[in-house]
């Protein structure tokens, strides 16, 4: 049996990151980055007419490996130096990370990139290498990529402290977005809706904010039929994590945040095809775990938001005391609905804590879920549905998904849709017909904020990598995380549309 102890390991593991203005950097290998047409960095040992000769391409992602004695030096393509921005170094810190895969201890040199500023440079690089050697590994032979131990910013002495600064920002950004992939990739054995809320506490405690835990009787005095109704068929206990992080002084506004936590998702009643895509439903807690890995940056990043998060936890599983086709849920606030699919089950559960968090005055909802596969359709694997009631908000989300590099894109929730979700019997069924899932999704969202500024991002498709791609191996990737962390920096209280 696998040891439940430990289901954040990338937390735990060491790693350090510093910056160096001079010197040679005692590691295993070092990266150099090459613009299109140069200039060529002495570091690399050739000029630019021998590196090119060798058919070295200077376009992000190209990284060519030069032998030099005793340090790995790898020549890191960035491609147009006047059209390089965040996202492009991002990409080029780590195909340089992959080109290593063994290396532990790695430099990059930031010299030679005119026009980026140095700190957001310095985050990117740090981000693009920590997270594309990112692991979560519970095989007993080594494997083929390694997780780094160290890694070393190489910049102008005038630069340092700019550096400096980036570079804290990215490990900070990077470590939220590992452990949050930790949780996801966690098989469901190991990390139950009981072991999720005690990690929370834990990690709140370690980076500055407060919890408070709702067991199975706490939510049935709260009324929080959806999410006690989709726990009905489990023999695991059902968890609501709420988590509140307040600024020194004045907070500037009050962000709230709703993420769901299907430790996994079998259907219910409503069964899953048993397919591959089954046996990814471990991470449909995607949407708690990036919301609990961006609370661990708040206090770091100067978050000055004051922000409440509800993590609503349960797994859904078929049994003799399952939720039934037909039943009636009554959800917090006494609002009615009619159960005709238990595989949409996510909106059950969130539908509690949307209400919970208008409740508590917050100036604006954002929630997150791997909610439709009508989603993943419609944008694949790379791009996240957003959708919401509030232009401003929805604004902010935009923003903050450009800003990491983690895109969205809208759609509407035209009221002329919300007639399919008419019941017969209740207030609103859990879902619509065949055609538009994630925007009847959407609209069952909206049933439950009170008219508060929100958005709802639906990251169904981009919670799991089919492949590997820049920064991202493949299996969960935490999209949303590093989001979530900017939208919460920028926050400010939406005015009303």
């Amino acid at each position: 049996m696998i040891p439940t102890a430990n289901v954040i390991p990338s937390h735990t593991a060491p790693f350090t990151v510093r910056v160096a203005t001079g010197g040679a950097p005692d590691v295993d290998a070092i990266g150099v980055p090459v613009p299109a047409g140069g200039p060529v960095n002495e570091v690399l040992g050739v000029d630019a007419t021998t590196l090119f000769q060798t058919g070295f391409n200077a376009k992000i992602g190209a990284a060519l490996t030069l032998p030099k004695a005793p340090v790995t030096v790898v020549a890191t393509g960035v491609g147009a130096a006047d059209s390089l921005d965040e996202a492009g170094l991002r990409n080029a810190a780590a195909a340089f990370a992959g080109a290593t895969p063994t290396s532990r201890r790695l430099a990059f040199h930031l010299g030679q990139l005119p026009g980026l500023d140095v700190a957001a440079a310095a985050a990117a690089v740090v981000e693009g290498i920590l997270l594309a050697r990112y692991h979560f590994d519970l095989r007993t032979t080594p494997a083929a990529s390694l997780p780094v131990e160290e890694l070393v910013l190489v910049v102008d002495g005038a630069d340092a402290s700019a550096a400096e600064a980036g570079a804290e920002r990215g490990r900070v950004t990077a470590r939220a977005t590992m452990l949050a992939r930790d949780l996801a990739t966690a098989p469901a054995g190991m990390l139950t809706a009981t072991r999720m809320a005690e990690v929370a506490v834990s990690l709140g405690a370690e980076f500055g904010f407060n919890v408070d835990v709702f067991d199975k009787d706490a939510l049935v005095e709260l009324g929080c039929g959806g999410l006690l109704g989709v726990n009905k068929g489990s023999v695991e206990p059902p968890r609501m994590v709420v988590m509140h992080y307040t600024p020194e002084g004045s907070p500037t506004g009050h962000l709230g945040l709703v993420g769901k936590g299907i430790m996994y998702d079998s259907g219910g009643i409503s069964l899953k095809p048993g397919d591959l895509s089954h046996s990814q439903m471990k991470n449909d807690m995607t949407g708690a775990a990036d919301i609990l890995g961006a609370m661990t940056t708040l206090a770091a990043l100067g978050c000055i938001a004051e922000v409440t998060a509800y993590l609503m936890c349960t797994d859904n599983m078929p049994s003799g005391s399952a939720m039934q086709l037909g039943d009636v849920l009554v959800t917090r606030g006494g609002k009615t609905v009619e159960v005709l699919n238990t595989d949409a089950e996510g909106r059950l559960v969130m539908s509690d804590a949307l209400v919970l968090a208008a409740e508590a005055g917050v100036d604006a909802i954002v929630d997150i879920a791997t909610l439709t596969g009508a989603c993943l359709r419609t944008f694949g694997t790379e791009i996240a549905g957003v959708m919401g009631n509030n232009e401003h908000i929805l604004g902010q989300v935009e923003a903050a998904a450009a800003a990491t590099d983690e895109p969205v894109w809208r759609l509407p929730l035209p009221a002329s849709l919300r007639a399919d979700l008419d019941s017969d019997i209740a207030d609103i069924k859990n879902i619509g017909g065949v055609n538009a899932g994630s925007i009847t999704a959407g609209l069952f969202l909206q049933e439950f904020v009170a008219g508060k500024p929100w958005a709802h991002i639906d990251i169904a498709g981009t919670a799991q990598a089919p492949s590997s791609s820049r920064w991202i191996p493949r299996g969960p990737t935490a999209f949303g995380t590093r989001l979530l962390a900017e939208l919460a920096i920028r926050f400010q209280p939406p005015a009303s549309d």
